[in-house]
């Protein structure tokens, strides 16, 4: 909610002190303060419900924390990635040999010599 220059803060219905005012959106959110009575169940609010494991893993990754360590991480297993498709790389003969190949072409070329290898073997 967007609130203009000219509105007044005892315009918003959040800071209203009145306190039959705030137990009843209480009320309507799904939180009571009473006692229950014989037969009923006291309603809790939803923060005295515990966290499903769903929603407490996401309140974890929602953390700078847990954010920065995932790049972290990914940025090494990325990095290790592609230091495993240089070491392949090296290993193929192109013509010419410091010829730049995308790791498709890498793949592609690693399946047509290990083929080929297989056929001189056969041979």
């Amino acid at each position: 909610m967007m609130l203009s220059p000219d509105q007044a803060e005892a315009d918003l219905s959040w800071t209203q002190s009145d306190p039959e005012t705030m137990l009843n959106g209480l009320k309507s959110a799904g939180c009571t303060s009473d006692e229950p009575t014989e037969g009923e169940e006291r309603a809790k609010c939803k923060s005295d419900q515990p966290l499903s494991r769903e929603e407490k893993r996401r309140r974890r990754r929602a953390t700078a924390k847990y954010r920065s360590a995932h790049a972290t991480r990914e940025r090494i297993r990325v990095e290790a990635f592609n230091v495993a498709f240089a070491e392949l790389r090296k290993l193929l003969p192109t013509l010419p040999p410091d010829k730049k190949l995308s790791k498709i072409e890498i793949l592609r070329l690693a399946i047509c010599y290990i083929s080929y290898l297989n056929h001189v073997l056969d041979v």
